[in-house]
C-alpha cells in the first residue's frame, strides 16, 4: 500500500513496505519496514512513539515482548496496545541494523553513533506490525508475534538491493 506524499515527507524513508497480510480465518496484520540509508538530522527514523499518537492513536499499554529469532534468541521488541474510538491494535516494533535487533531509541541512537564511527554507515530500519484486536487482546497479541517471528526470520539483515 503506498503512503501519500505527505506521509513520505514526514517518514523521510528512502525505501519502504507497507503491506496487509489476510487470511480467511484470521484479522489481518500490517507490515511496515521503512528503510533508512543515512540518518542524520530531518532524516532519521520516525518512533511509532511519535507517530501513533500525532495520527489519534493512544497508546493504553507500552512495554516489550519477547521474540525468537530462528537461532533460537530471544529479542525483545516493543510492544504497545493502542486505541482509537472504538478500535483497539497490537503493534509490535523494533529498529533493525547491521544484524541487530534493537528495542529501545536510546540504543538505536548509540548503535547508530558507534556505527558511524566504527563503519561509516549510519543505515537502519524500523520493523513495525500491527494488528486490530478483534476477539481478545491475547489472541491479538500472539497473532502479531507469529507474524513479527516471521520476519526476523526472513530479515536477517534488512536492506534493499
Amino acid at each position: 500500500m503506498p503512503f501519500d506524499k505527505e506521509i513520505l515527507d514526514v517518514l523521510a524513508v528512502d525505501d519502504y513496505i507497507n503491506r496487509i497480510y489476510e487470511t480467511k480465518s484470521e484479522p489481518p496484520v500490517l507490515l511496515y519496514i521503512g528503510y533508512y540509508r543515512s540518518q542524520r538530522t530531518g532524516q532519521a527514523i520516525h518512533s511509532p512513539k511519535n507517530c501513533l499518537p500525532g495520527s489519534g492513536w493512544e497508546p493504553i499499554q507500552s512495554g516489550y515482548t519477547e521474540l525468537h529469532s530462528p537461532d533460537g534468541k530471544v529479542v525483545p521488541v516493543n510492544a504497545y496496545l493502542i486505541e482509537k474510538g472504538l478500535d483497539r491494535e497490537i503493534v509490535l516494533y523494533w529498529y533493525q541494523s547491521h544484524g541487530r535487533v534493537i528495542a529501545s531509541e536510546y540504543w538505536g541512537k548509540f548503535y547508530m553513533v558507534r556505527d558511524a564511527l566504527t563503519m561509516n554507515r549510519t543505515d537502519a530500519a524500523l520493523v513495525r506490525v500491527v494488528t486490530p484486536v478483534v476477539k481478545d487482546e491475547t489472541s491479538a497479541r500472539l497473532r502479531a508475534a507469529s507474524f513479527a517471528e516471521m520476519v526476523l526470520a526472513n530479515s536477517r539483515e534488512i536492506s534493499p538491493k
